[in-house]
Formats: C-alpha cells, structure tokens, sequence
C-alpha cells in the first residue's frame, strides 16, 4: 500500500564553493602554489596579471607592509560582479586582491640551486666495488643495500633476499656466502650500516674502528656476551664478569655510548630537510606586521580575450559558447574569491594567535595554555577552520621557524588559581632530569613531588606521560656511572 508521509528535517548542506574554499584553507604555500597552476591549466576563463605582477615587482617594500596592516578595508562583493559586468567591462575584469609578500630589495629574488648529493647507496657500491669481489657479490650487495631502511638497518631476511636472487637469476649462492658479504657490507663507511639489529651494529663499528686496543676487547665482550647486562645497566653485574675495576668499566662505556646506533640516519638531501613558511612576522615598535609568504602565487584576473566569443553571430556557436564561458566564468570567480577569502581567514587567525602569545612573540619564551576553542571563538569561526588554518602550516618569527600547532597547549593548574601551559611544565621536566644526580636520578614520583612543591598539580603519571612524550627513559635507564 503506497503511504504518503510529511517530515520535516534541519541539515546543513555546504555549497561547492564553500567546499572549495575549505580545500583551499588546509593548504600550505607550496601546496597552494600547484593548485592554482592546476587550476590556471584546466580553466582558461582565468589568467596570470601580468600588469599587476609588474606593479608588485616596482613596489618598494614598505609600500606592501603597510597594505598588510590594513584592516577592515572595503572590497567588492563576489556575487556582485556578473557575467553582464564581465561583457561590459573594459579595465582590468575581475581580479584576486594583491599580493601581501614582496622581496625586499637586499634579498635574493631567487634562492641558489641546491647542490646535488648522491645517495647512500650509490656511495657503498662504490665503495664495495673497490673491494676483491666478482660480479655476484656486487649483484648481491646491490639487493642487500636496496633493501636497508633508513636507520641503516637490514629488515629483511637475508635467506629471503638469497632465495629471490636464485630463483630470478638462476644462481645457487649459499646464505654462508651472503653472510661474507654482508659482513663487508658493515665495515664500509658508515660502518654498521645493513646491520639486523642493534648489536650487530655495535660490533661492526667496533671491529673496523681504530680504538684503544685494551678498551675495544672490553667493549666487544660486553656487546658480544653481556649485551642484555649492558641495556639494563647492571654495572655491578658488569665489573664482576669481566673483572675490571670500575674506572675502566666507564671509559668502556663511554666508548660504546660514542658509537651510532643509528648508522643511516642523517642521510637526507637538502630538499628533505626544507620548510618554507607560510607566515612571517616582523616586530615593528609595539605591534607585529604579519606578512603572508605568497610571493610565488601569482595575481589572477579572468581572461577577457573571451569577449569576442560570446558576442559570435551564430546562434549555435553563441549558445554553446555563452553555456561554456558562464560555467567557466563562475568557477573562475569562485576561486578568486576562495583565494582572497583565505588570505582574510588566515591574516585574521595568525593576527589573533599574537594576540594571545604576545609574551612569547615579544620574549620567546613564556606560551601561555590556548586550544583552538579559544582562537575560534576571537576570529569567530568553527574550531574545523581553525584546525584546517593550523594544519602543516610554519610561521617565521625572530626566534626561528615554528609550526603553528606550537602555539596550541593545553594548560595545568597551580596553586594559586593561575593556567600553566603543558609546554613549559614539559620544559621544567626535562630541566629537573638534566641537573639530577646522574649515580641516584630520580623516578617520576620525585619528580612529580617537586613539581608540586613549585605549585603545579600534577600526577606522576602525568610526569611518566612528558617524560616519554620528550624521549627520556626511566630512571633506572638514566643511570650513569
């Protein structure tokens, strides 16, 4: 039986343009830079201003600072300008707003090439070729090397990798024989590099290293034979064995605390290492200038060579074109418009932010507890908008380049009714770890029992929580001699 029903629903539903501008928001100078390059290739109702560009490149920089500083500035509204306006218009057409970054004139107006490097890998080849080896050890290294991660550990198993190379090119080598070449492997430079464990990385790097004789032999027992003594700490265990006194105990200790248990690390190119920031702020007497790092994004208008197109005589020829040039014509608007809406949010966001952190951008030191909610609540937009402002973005400051979740700390409360920011009790932490006795430190109980003698509540494992979050180990792992 067909029924007819009456409901009534509230929803919210956003508009392709809102979803456009939210995408827009989240990303970072880079990402935004090949965004409108994508959508300069796919809709050719927009185009570079290449007048305005021009104008921007005469500019002298304090023109443009000042033009950062401006609030409230009236603009144009996006559904005021129509196709009509567009026909009619003359001058410049609809355009996105200018630039807020300049080059000053004492910097470069391009950064220099960064040098090539080459590749870990391609480094212990050279170097394992040099050695007296024939061409299935150097097809065998070559997998062994491409199958290290970038600590410089070999995850793999090696009878894994032996077995591929057999099967695809028809080779009987034994695991002895990778085991030999292996071992070459881990005496190249950096030694220990395609070790399966830290142990094996250790031994490595004492064999081939040029150490005190006397110390080396102490130092490969314990790795070889009292290694599970020696990540436990159990000096006294250590000194028995081996029988040696305990002077000698810790400058064998302090000799294998030198060595890199991380062999691998620290490989990376320049280019892995690069961050480009999205904010740059500037004191300036008892305010701060903030500077959007848009340099690179280019001025936008809409391409107005379209004119003739819509005023063809063919009727057909006119209706399909006005169709395609009024699709393209509003995405074009919409996202000039998404750009200089996130330019707004953004300037709006960071300028708050300072507001509330002006201790520390003025010292550098003293953040004060701030979640979204807060920062939310005085641009007066969700705390979704702010969380996409803060994702993956970096501000410039004069005490160097922070992400913008840096800003953002919950807080604790001391005794006398004032917020702490997590942050500074974490810094505390690691303060009262580093001037502890190093032969008696202390567990997180002590710890936590200064903290409240200072007026901090807090629990101890509240302290175990920062401890780790800072990657310091227990008490008992801290343990020196």
């Amino acid at each position: 039986m067909i029924n007819l029903q009456q409901q009534l629903r509230m929803g919210l539903k956003l508009t392709p343009q809102q979803v456009q501008y939210l995408k827009l928001l989240q990303l970072p100078t880079i990402a935004m830079e090949q965004r409108i390059k994508t959508e300069l290739e796919l809709n050719p109702m927009l185009e570079i201003d290449e007048s305005m560009t021009q104008t921007l490149e005469q500019e002298e920089p304090e023109a443009v600072l000042e033009q950062v500083g401006e609030d409230g500035a009236e603009k144009k509204a996006e559904d005021s300008y129509t196709l009509d306006d567009y026909m009619n218009d003359d001058l410049e057409g609809y355009k996105s707003p200018e630039r807020s970054f300049n080059t000053p004139d004492d910097e470069e107006a391009y950064e220099p090439l960064i040098p090539s490097t080459i590749p870990l890998s391609e480094r212990l080849l050279s170097q394992f070729r040099l050695l007296d080896v024939d061409e299935t050890d150097i097809l065998l290294a070559e997998e062994i090397i491409g199958n290290v991660d970038e600590d410089g550990y070999l995850r793999r198993e090696l009878a894994l990798i032996v077995q591929d190379l057999n099967l695809s090119f028809g080779l009987s080598i034994g695991i002895e024989h990778a085991e030999c070449v292996l071992k070459k492997i881990q005496q190249l430079d950096p030694p220990g590099i395609g070790a399966r464990h830290l142990q094996e990385c250790l031994i490595a790097q004492l064999t081939v290293g040029k150490f005190d004789p006397v110390l080396k032999e102490l130092a490969l027992r314990i790795v070889r034979d009292c290694f599970d003594d020696l990540k436990q700490k159990r000096f006294d265990t250590l000194t028995q064995h081996l029988q040696i006194s305990t002077d000698t105990l810790k400058k064998v200790l302090d000799l294998i605390q030198h060595l890199n248990p991380k062999p691998g690390e620290g490989q990376f190119t320049p280019h892995e290492n690069y961050i480009t920031p999205d904010f740059i702020v500037r004191k300036d007497d008892d305010d701060f200038i903030i500077l959007l790092n848009d340099r690179n994004i280019p001025p936008l208008r809409l391409n107005r060579a379209y004119k003739e197109l819509a005023t063809a005589r063919n009727r057909k020829t006119d209706r399909e074109a006005k169709d395609f040039i009024r699709k393209k014509f509003e995405s074009a608007k919409w996202f000039i418009a998404s750009i200089h809406q996130r330019r707004e949010t953004l300037l709006k966001v960071m300028r708050a932010i300072i507001d509330r952190q002006r201790q520390w951008f003025e010292e550098g030191e003293v953040l004060k507890p701030m979640i979204y909610k807060d920062i939310a609540g005085a641009v007066g937009v969700d705390i979704s908008t702010i969380s996409r402002v803060v994702n993956n973005k970096y501000v410039q400051t004069e005490y160097g380049v922070f992400p913008l979740k840096y800003f953002f700390t919950a807080g604790l409360e001391s005794e006398n009714g004032e917020n702490i920011s997590n942050l500074m009790v974490k810094q505390h932490v690691k303060e009262i770890i580093d001037t502890e006795d190093p032969q008696k430190p202390l567990n997180d109980d002590q710890i936590a029992e200064i903290l409240r003698s200072e007026g901090i509540k807090i629990a101890r494992r509240t302290v175990a929580k920062y401890r780790e979050m800072l990657g310091l180990p227990v008490a008992r792992m801290r343990r020196k001699l």
